[in-house]
């Protein structure tokens, strides 16, 4: 299964945090906007899909 990428501003759903806005990107990961809170996901990201 091929990793998804992603960008700054893309929309996303996290199967523990729910529906986010990434903010950035990095090699290493993404920080999103999950509205009550702004989080760090590390890649590979298995549980997060873009919307």
């Amino acid at each position: 299964m091929a990793i998804e990428q992603f960008v700054a501003g893309d929309r996303v759903c996290h199967d523990s945090h729910g529906l986010g806005r990434v903010l950035s990107i990095d090699t290493g990961g993404a920080t999103v906007d999950f509205g009550g809170s702004t989080l760090r996901i590390e890649t590979p990201f298995r549980k997060m899909t873009k919307l």
